[in-house]
């Protein structure tokens, strides 16, 4: 027989519902909604991130803690990388948490400790951040960290926690989308591995709900309005020297702007392809609107310097356009009028200069042929096309998962 509580006229998952209903509303004004294309990858947009919310809450584990995908390619977020793998787990700067995993042969793995989540009117602060050059690695590629509060003698693998660390983050970054392999990570708090955590009564599984519904609102908000803050305000059809990422890696520099072009315009992006021995990781990016990574599966919205193809000169000469100029670095707009551009080079052993970064040049595309001094050995067959997008696709499919 039903009892009382499976009547209960007030549903647990009302907050959340009527969440979706405003974050829909958000999509549906926003300012640059101007075509079905727009409102429909909005939409979509809005669909991972429902997803995401209602994962994330479930992740919330202090004591039970979890690495949880933060974002991919079916959970967009934050003008993700296509080139990374992301993950994250709850903490408390009281307790102390044991990660154990095994090191991949990807570009890059890096940590990020942080005080807090993103909001509409702020970004939390990066309190600690660090790259696998910090890890005792052993031979087998295992390797053993603790974080928590200071403690006396504890040894390089220790990472003393900051007042407010709330949340840990790791990022595995791939150069060669097709011969590099993840590895693995794992964590556990150290006083609570081998117990079992109190089943979840009904009334915290309706609060998640809740929060995840007012977790959905904020992050539509807060990545509508987080490139008002680093992006909008530049000029538009330019980039930035190479800086420090605000908030972010601490090995770690970014190159950002925003474009606009018509149909017959084309960006030509020249940069030079870094030495490996500076930045293992290169990697170049457009996004939408809607502050996400392109669709990079299906098309070539990205290229990290592995994937590129690097003229005689050291240079890498990326075109960013709608049509197709039949060039091995093409960048594909896929629909998009207007969109943001980000460089981000990793693992730095050194500060960059304004000479590692890029120049732009806009040009009609007509006038390729002439503005690009290498452009012979740049082109590329449709056969030669159609084997680029099969490779991303089986290397995508290979190390994400939906």
């Amino acid at each position: 027989m039903a009892t009382d509580a499976t009547h209960r006229s007030d549903a647990a998952t009302r907050p959340f519902a009527d969440a979706v209903v405003e974050a829909e509303q958000i999509i549906r004004n926003a300012p640059f909604v101007k075509t079905d294309q727009d409102l429909a990858e909005g939409l979509d947009y809005l669909a991972g991130s429902i997803k995401a919310s209602l994962h994330m809450v479930g992740a919330y584990q202090h004591d039970h803690p979890y690495f949880a995908s933060s974002t991919g390619p079916y959970t967009k977020l934050g003008l993700d990388n296509p080139d990374t793998l992301y993950f994250h787990a709850y903490i408390r700067d009281d307790a102390e948490y044991v990660v154990t995993g095994r090191r991949g042969t990807t570009a890059d793995l890096s940590f990020q400790i942080m005080n807090g989540d993103y909001s509409p009117t702020q970004s939390p602060d990066s309190l600690t951040a660090f790259d696998d050059r910090k890890l005792t690695i052993a031979e087998d590629g295992t390797f053993r960290l603790t974080f928590g509060p200071p403690k006396e003698d504890a040894g390089d693998d220790h990472v003393a926690f900051a007042p407010g660390a709330a949340m840990l983050i790791v990022r595995e970054v791939f150069s060669d989308w097709e011969n590099e392999r993840p590895g693995e990570i794992r964590i556990h708090r150290a006083d609570t591995l081998g117990t079992s955590p109190e089943p979840v009564p009904s009334e915290r599984m309706a609060r998640r709900y809740a929060v995840a519904g007012k977790m959905l609102v904020s992050r539509i908000k807060t990545f509508l309005a987080f490139p008002e803050w680093h992006y909008l305000q530049l000029p538009v059809n330019t980039m930035t020297e190479p800086r420090p990422t605000p908030g972010g890696l601490a090995t770690q520099f970014s190159s950002v702007g925003h474009y606009d072009l018509d149909d017959d315009e084309v960006m030509v992006i020249t940069a030079p392809a870094a030495d490996p021995s500076v930045a293992p990781y290169q990697g170049f990016q457009l996004g939408s609107m809607w502050y996400i990574s392109l669709d990079y599966i299906n098309h070539q919205t990205s290229l990290t310097r592995d994937q590129a193809r690097v003229d005689e000169d050291g240079m890498i000469r990326y075109v960013v356009s709608e049509r197709d100029p039949g060039l091995a670095n093409w960048i594909e707009r896929t629909g998009h009028r207007r969109g943001y551009l980000q460089f981000r080079w990793q693992r730095l052993t050194r500060d960059l200069t304004p000479a590692d970064g890029p120049t732009v040049e806009i040009v009609k595309f007509d006038e390729l042929p002439r503005v690009l001094p290498h452009y012979e050995s740049q082109r590329v067959t449709a056969a030669e096309w159609s084997e680029r997008i099969a490779a991303r696709q089986v290397a995508v499919a290979r190390r994400m998962l939906g």
